[in-house]
Parts: structure tokens; C-alpha cells; sequence
């Protein structure tokens, strides 16, 4: 069956799909769609939407609402994420699970609110105290807005983790005719949940990278919610040994599984010296100009990056092999091109394909800045 949709529209219906319970937001430009929609829709199956009085007590009403039991989303764009930063942090050191959406738009600041961008890549990473890492999936389409919120809902439950979608102002508001069989609809997982009539403490683990299990407020188990540092029982420490075990936990249960998370979509080419990298919307310029460049003869492979956060790194070493020259196309001043730089090594040439000025990177200006042709 074909649908008429835009990514917002299809951000809804998988958080629906998800059997999410609960949303909290505040209108912003071009995120404010999926509130609306949310308003509209949850209620129909039984969950509760909110519009909260700013972004921080929109993160704070998710946080509460998951910690009674329920399955939680909340969607904004770059000013709202400054905004969430602390209780972000708050999330990731009381391993709460939820799912965030933004819908980048131009900043800084205020910046322009109906323009795209994707200037919040590093932001999303770094923007919370301690740098400790959380997940960022990145659709460049209608379909994939759908299929990686869907994911974004079971990865959030089986890390306990804020799992954020990076999306932009035009995959979000851009109508598209969708194949409604390329929607990868899924459950969730059942949270794991702390047995009944057995001991419990809140963040309790055997080893570093188990996920510890989770009793909402209001049932058989004493829950204690602690985002100061804490041990086990979720009691604050100044203990250096708890301590250590509690952050490097935190850092453990996503790192050690960063393969499991890597999500890309490679066309690599035999032979191929010259890798183009993209991710978002830009992705999609890109994928027509390494078409063109090889239209024209030259050998190019293609890289489109769907997990920002971890970086996929085994995958994009292995599409470095053979390769000499990297393009790297994004809509801000080089954000992602400092992981791949990283990756790439002193004997590869990176060359970033950027834009500032509110227009989209055009496949033209890829195959003239980036010397595919």
C-alpha cells in the first residue's frame, strides 16, 4: 500500500507502533509537528501527550512518566536540545530510557527556524557533563524516519539508555510516497524488569556492561532514583571504588557494544580510491553524485552513516580500504569530518563538501568540491 507521508508523520506512527505511552514537548519550529500529532493520536490508544510549559519540564515529565512504567518520547529542535542538555544527563547516570527526537534547524541561538541544518551532530555527543556516550540514529528519509525510531525505542529499553533521532527541518516536513511494506514495524522488547519476591537494588550489575534491571515507582520494590553518583543500592558514594565501577559502567554498556550498533547502508566498488561519507538529508545529494561520477567513469564507493553515535568504526575502516581520498558532505562547518579525520589516518586526504547559508548541498557542488568528475 502507498502512503502520503513526511518524516514527522512517520516519526508518530512508529512511536505508536512502539507502544509508546507517554509524551511531554513545547512547540518548536520544525519539531512541532509531531506534538501536534501526538496530542491528537495518543490519547486514542490510551497514553497521555503533553504540552509542557518549556523544554526542560518536557524532559522532566518524560523522566517521570518512564520511571512509573510508562514508554516515553519527546521531540525538539537545537535550542530545545540546549535546553534538555541537563536533564539528559540526568537520564544517561539514572540509565533511564526514553527516545528524543530533533529536527535540526539553522543556529546558533534562535538562528533560522524554517531553515535545515545538521549543526547539532557534536552537540548531540558532548553536550551533557562527563561526556559519557549515549546512542544517535540519523534517517536521511521518510522510510528510514519510520524504521530507526522504531529501533530507537528497542535500543532505548535494552540499554537503558536516551536514544536520540537526528533528523533535519527538510526530512521532516518533506511530503514522500511511501511503500508502506518498507516499514520495519516492531515491538519493543519487554523491559527487563526486577523479579518479583527477590532482593533489589536500583543499579545493581555483575559486570560492567550488563544493564542493570529496572522496578518502576509504585510496585513491590524500594526504587530509589539517585543522579548523583551512587552505588548499587542507588545510596550517593564518595567511595573511589564504587565510584569507578558506576562510571565505567555507564561508559561500558554502550562502548563495549558499538559493533552491535553500528548502522550503515555501504555501495563500496572494487578498487575504488575515493570514498564520499554522508549522512541525513545531504545523504541523499550525495548518493546522486557518486552515480553521476561514476557515469562518467570514475571509480567512487559511498558510505552513508545511520549511527552517528557510537561512530561506526569497523565499518568505516573497512570501507577505507584501498581508499586514498575521502569526501565528507555535511550541512555545517565539518562536524562529522573530524571523526572520519580521525579514522583516516596521516597517508588519506579528507576533503569536506560543506554548507552554511540555509541551501541544501546539491550533487553538484559534491562532484565540483569533492573532484569526483
Amino acid at each position: 500500500m502507498k502512503a502520503l507521508m513526511n518524516g514527522c508523520d512517520a516519526i508518530v506512527q512508529a512511536a505508536l507502533d512502539s507502544e509508546c505511552t507517554f509524551f511531554a514537548g513545547y512547540p518548536i519550529t520544525p519539531a512541532t509537528p509531531i506534538l501536534l500529532q501526538m496530542i491528537r493520536e495518543l490519547p486514542k490508544t490510551g497514553g497521555i501527550a503533553i504540552q509542557a510549559e518549556d523544554e526542560i519540564a518536557s524532559m522532566g515529565f518524560c523522566i517521570g512518566a518512564v520511571m512509573t512504567g510508562a514508554r516515553a518520547l519527546t521531540a525538539t529542535s537545537g535550542p530545545g536540545i540546549s535546553l534538555y542538555s541537563e536533564n539528559i544527563g540526568l537520564a544517561i547516570m539514572a540509565e533511564v530510557p526514553l527516545v528524543i527526537v530533533d529536527v535540526q534547524r539553522m543556529g546558533p541561538a534562535t538562528g533560522a527556524a524554517t531553515t535545515t541544518a545538521q549543526g547539532d551532530v557534536q552537540f548531540l555527543r558532548w553536550g551533557t557533563s562527563g561526556g559519557y556516550p549515549l546512542i544517535v540514529l540519523c534517517p536521511t528519509n521518510v522510510e528510514e524516519c519510520y524504521n530507526l525510531t522504531c529501533l530507537a525505542f528497542q535500543l532505548s529499553e535494552q540499554y537503558r539508555i536516551p536514544v536520540i533521532i537526528a533528523t533535519d527541518k527538510e526530512t521532516a516536513a518533506t511530503l514522500q510516497t511511501v511503500d508502506t511494506e518498507t516499514l520495519k514495524k516492531c515491538t519493543p522488547p519487554p523491559r527487563p524488569a526486577a523479579p518479583p519476591g527477590k532482593p533489589y537494588q536500583p543499579y545493581a550489575v555483575g559486570e560492567p556492561g550488563e544493564v542493570p534491571l529496572l522496578a518502576h515507582y509504585g510496585g513491590e520494590h524500594l526504587v530509589r532514583f539517585n543522579t548523583s553518583t551512587h552505588d548499587p543500592r542507588g545510596y550517593m558514594t564518595k567511595h573511589p571504588a564504587e565510584i569507578e565501577a558506576l562510571n565505567t559502567h555507564l561508559s561500558v554498556k554502550i562502548e563495549a557494544h558499538r559493533e552491535a550498533l553500528e548502522i550503515t547502508s555501504a555501495d563500496l566498488q572494487p578498487d575504488a580510491e575515493t570514498l564520499v561519507i554522508s549522512y541525513g538529508v545531504t545523504a541523499r545529494s550525495a548518493c546522486t553524485a557518486v552515480k553521476e561520477a561514476r557515469a562518467q567513469g570514475r571509480k567512487v564507493s559511498f558510505l552513508t552513516i545511520h549511527s552517528l553515535w557510537p561512530v561506526p568504526e569497523s565499518t568505516i575502516r573497512n570501507a577505507l580500504t584501498g581508499i586514498k581520498r575521502i569526501v565528507v558532505a555535511e550541512l555545517n562547518h565539518g562536524q562529522y569530518r573530524r571523526e572520519i579525520e580521525r579514522l583516516a589516518g596521516d597517508s588519506r586526504t579528507v576533503t569536506g563538501v560543506h554548507r552554511v547559508d540555509g541551501d541544501l548541498i546539491t550533487p553538484a557542488q559534491i562532484l565540483q568540491e569533492g573532484a569526483l568528475l
